[in-house]
């Protein structure tokens, strides 16, 4: 099978890649711009790969898309690019808008093009697989989970574009018949997640000594996902998943945004005890919160646990313990990406 995977340096993109290469004999491009989050080091394990190829290419340039599409002949084609920090989004909404709305068009007018002079056989067997957040829901109260059926209720303009994408992509699926598949999943962690997001963020400005900054009061709760069993999710649903579904991925790994802090300070006490005996935790510092932070998010998985019979490997307490140790192992990755960027600078305030 042939795979175009697009954003494939990206965070899961490039889980998504490592995975596919060492679990099956699949053939990939990875069809990816290289943004300021991306991160090619991340696929270096197959970077000379005989069944990886990379092709540097804006989802948002149709010439370029259609000219990848038509030469490499995907049978599957799994779109992860996207812009995706939430406080970016705040500061520069429309770059948000061009990427994940104007790009996702693109991409599925380009797919749709390419699918309809497929043989009939081929045309059946193609998948377009869109790849979305669970972030398109809104927020939750204290009780309840997102299901497939949950309204949509976006609340930062990140969200909003990618609750526009779905749409784009489920109205390809009911107009032109192209077989979409779409997913929504929680929260993702794991090994070379971008150092802006919560996780990644706590871990190393823990180990450079910096305060560790937490929204308003840290009571925010998320669902935890390692990226591992996402990407195995991903390809549960492009191989099973039936056209024009949608599945919900989560792990049902609950925590508040305070917690994830408080247990990665407390594995990083245990793994690498600071000299002066004092623990991370005294690091932390409240800051002022986010610009309609959303409350609560929670992921009902039943459907793709029932139908396709994914489940995640990983609990929170097991893929956050391979996370920190994992930063550890690994300070020469993230301390380039700092050297390199502004990451570590609040955004998203709206001033």
């Amino acid at each position: 099978m042939r795979v175009f995977i697009t954003g494939g340096c990206g965070f899961i993109g490039s889980a998504l890649v490592r995975h596919l290469i060492a679990d099956t004999d699949y053939e990939l491009l990875n069809f990816d711009k290289l943004t300021y989050a991306a991160t090619a080091s991340a696929l270096a394990s197959v970077a000379h790969d005989s069944r990886y190829e990379f092709v540097r290419g804006d989802v948002c340039d149709a010439e370029a898309v259609r000219t990848a599409i038509a030469r490499f002949r995907p049978d599957i084609i799994t779109h992860l690019a996207a812009e995706t920090h939430v406080d970016r989004s705040i500061d520069a909404p429309g770059v948000f808008v061009q990427t994940n709305l104007v790009g996702t068009f693109v991409m599925l007018s380009e797919a749709r093009a390419y699918w309809q002079t497929l043989p009939t056989q081929a045309r059946r067997a193609f998948r377009f697989h869109h790849i979305s957040t669970d972030e398109v829901y809104g927020s939750l109260g204290p009780v309840g989970a997102f299901t497939e059926d949950t309204p949509y209720d976006p609340r930062s303009p990140y969200s909003a574009s990618k609750a526009g994408s779905d749409h784009l992509a489920k109205a390809w699926g009911h107009t032109y018949a192209l077989p979409v598949l779409i997913t929504n999943c929680s929260n993702n962690y794991g090994p070379f997640h971008f150092p802006e997001k919560l996780i990644p963020l706590a871990i190393v400005k823990a180990l450079l000594g910096e305060p560790l900054p937490v929204y308003g009061t840290g009571a925010n709760i998320r669902d935890w996902l390692h990226v591992e069993d996402h990407v195995r999710a991903l390809q549960t649903v492009f191989e099973k998943g039936v056209a024009g579904r949608t599945y919900n991925i989560g792990s049902n790994s609950e925590q508040p945004n305070i917690d994830v802090v408080r247990t990665i300070c407390a594995i990083l006490d245990r793994l690498r005890p600071k000299a002066d005996g004092l623990s991370y935790a005294e690091q932390i510092s409240f800051v002022e919160d986010r610009p309609g932070h959303d409350a609560r998010y929670a992921i009902d998985a039943g459907r793709i646990r029932r139908e396709l019979g994914w489940r995640p490997l990983e609990t929170f307490e097991s893929g956050i313990e391979k996370t920190v140790a994992w930063y550890l192992d690994n300070e020469a990755w993230w301390r380039a990406i700092l050297a390199a960027t502004s990451v570590g600078s609040r955004k998203g305030l709206a001033a």
